[in-house]
């Protein structure tokens, strides 16, 4: 299992992934503090999905709070389930990798997703989440605690993981114009999530 595996894995297991995944929305915490984060305007929110998947139960959570959103995916089959779960939303098939949109929103979400980068694709998403990002906007990502790489599961298929050095992605931010808000590894009231949470200000 590489990286280059873990589209053609979620594009064959997706439908599977999605009616397994857990709905009980524990991350309901850091989308609220991803929310607050965003800046103020006179209408509502845009809100750019980064790996979106089914669009369940994240999306759907955001959608409820009145934000506009744009998810994008790799696979078909994420797309696809986007599209039906959350039909006011607009969604995309690209690869984060070099994605350019030509847009500019006022946070942008990579849950659960930025991850499955090898080390090398992670550093230069840097600088395409400044590319999207508006004045202020909110980024939240998650990433594992500590640098190296490890497979997982998904649909009892193995999926890789990876994850640079914190001081790393640190400097990384502060290099695109982010600024962190909050870092927590591997929170306990989140499934061991380890999740950042910064704001645009270049």
């Amino acid at each position: 299992m590489q990286a280059d595996d873990v589209i053609p894995t979620y594009e064959r297991l997706g439908q599977t992934w999605a009616k397994q995944r857990n709905r009980n929305l524990m991350e309901k915490h850091w989308l609220d503090r991803f929310l607050a984060a965003a800046p103020r305007n006179a209408g509502p929110s845009h809100v750019l999905d980064i790996g979106c998947g089914s669009g369940q139960p994240i999306a759907a959570y955001l959608s409820e709070r009145g934000v506009r959103l744009t998810g994008v995916d790799a696979t078909r089959t994420m797309t696809e389930l986007y599209a039906t779960n959350l039909p006011t939303a607009k969604v995309v098939q690209a690869d984060m990798r070099g994605l350019a949109l030509d847009q500019r929103f006022d946070a942008i979400l990579a849950w659960d997703s930025f991850f499955h980068l090898s080390a090398a694709d992670q550093r230069p998403m840097f600088a395409t989440f400044a590319a999207h990002a508006a004045p202020r906007a909110a980024l939240m990502f998650t990433s594992g605690h500590i640098a190296g790489e490890a497979i997982g599961t998904v649909v009892d298929a193995p999926i890789y993981h990876a994850s640079l050095d914190p001081d790393e992605y640190r400097q990384l931010l502060d290099d695109a114009g982010f600024k962190v808000l909050r870092y927590t590894p591997e929170d306990p009231n989140c499934g061991q999530h380890t999740v950042w949470l910064a704001q645009y200000r270049p």
